[in-house]
């Protein structure tokens, strides 16, 4: 009879636990094993391969986010000025600023109230979002004190980490290590991956998606030369060579209203798709859009590149459709895989990345 001391006896044990644990991704569907917690997940990934794996850091646009900030600032003084029927010429977002100046200069102190109540802070210890400063000669000077847009900086990278998560599980990896460094950097882990080049190109795409109108009314020769309408603008064609397009800078319905994105392909030609379906809101929009411009072509715009631009036959009225643009069963697929994931708030940009074998 064998005789084991107790130190031995726990010794087995234990290693028979771990041996148990580590047949997990073998003996379970994968399924299972997602849906332990991430620690369990990661240990497992540790236990199989302790050295395959691959890191990035991401860069958040800094400079996009001091845009999107200033563009959104610009649009809310067009709508409260125009709620108050106070007249003004030259609204345009700079670099640094929103300007503009009050038609009717006795109107001015109307038109900075107006504006100060807008960003009011909603507490007497908040600090201020913007700053409106009175430029002399009916002007007025809007910026995004620096503390301010620190914090946009810290809301736009934590609002990208989970976007970052959902993009990397739909490779089918298990969950990713993701941590936010410094003020506008984020670090990605993903273990047991060894090639960043397809989850570069997956992080490196801000997956915006929007319909919206093409411009008949002039050429894009014409719109390249300075005709453009104001309310239009020159896009280039996503697949080469480059075409470009004029199009309308209002959007009919964004991927915000998307709720499923899958690659298909087409029974006759065998073109891959991106299927699409969108939420009550959306297909509503979608509907109505599509209603009001039959016969005329709209853009699918990714990223500010037209994918296509397919001219509206009938109303559709079913909520969903399909995305074409000469795709590649992998680029249909890493398409659909952004749109379920869901746009970034900002561009980010690979400045590091490492691999361990």
């Amino acid at each position: 009879m064998f005789y084991f001391t107790r130190w031995k006896a726990l010794a087995i044990i234990l290693i028979a636990l771990a041996v148990c644990l580590v047949a997990v991704p073998i003996v379970f569907p994968e399924a299972r094993v997602m849906a332990l917690p991430a620690w369990a997940q990661r240990w497992l990934v540790l236990a199989l391969d302790p050295h395959g794996n691959s890191s990035v850091l991401l860069e958040v646009d800094s400079n996009y986010v001091k845009k999107a900030a200033l563009d959104g600032i610009r649009d809310d003084v067009r709508r409260a000025l125009r709620d108050a029927r106070i007249g003004y010429q030259g609204l345009a977002a700079k670099p640094d600023s929103v300007e503009l100046r009050i038609t009717d200069e006795t109107k001015l102190p109307a038109a900075l109230a107006k504006l100060r109540e807008l960003w009011q802070p909603p507490g007497p210890r908040d600090e201020r979002s913007v700053e409106i400063a009175d430029g002399g000669g009916g002007r007025v000077l809007i910026t995004v004190p620096q503390m301010a847009m620190t914090e946009r900086m810290r809301q736009t990278v934590e609002q990208s980490i989970p976007i970052v998560e959902r993009r990397i599980n739909q490779l089918g990896t298990v969950v990713p290590l993701i941590q936010p460094q410094g003020a506008n950097r984020i670090l990605v882990e993903v273990l047991g991956l060894q090639d960043t080049s397809r989850l570069k190109e997956l992080l490196g795409k801000t997956a915006k998606l929007e319909i919206r109108l093409v411009d008949t009314t002039v050429t894009p020769d014409q719109a390249q030369q300075g005709s453009a309408p104001l309310d239009s603008e020159v896009l280039m064609s996503f697949a080469s060579p480059k075409i470009p397009y004029v199009v309308k800078k209002q959007v009919l319905v964004s991927g915000g209203d998307m709720t499923d994105a899958q690659p298909s392909f087409d029974r006759r030609s065998g073109e891959a798709l991106v299927s699409f379906r969108f939420n009550t809101a959306g297909s509503r929009k979608f509907a109505q859009a599509t209603a009001e411009n039959v016969g005329q072509p709209f853009a699918i715009v990714l990223d500010n590149e037209v994918i296509s631009a397919p001219i509206v036959r009938e109303p559709i009225t079913g909520g969903s459709g399909q995305i074409s643009g000469n795709f590649t069963a992998e680029q249909a697929n890493d398409l659909a895989i952004l749109l379920r994931a869901g746009a970034l708030p900002a561009p980010l940009t690979v400045i590091d990345e490492r691999s361990k074998i």
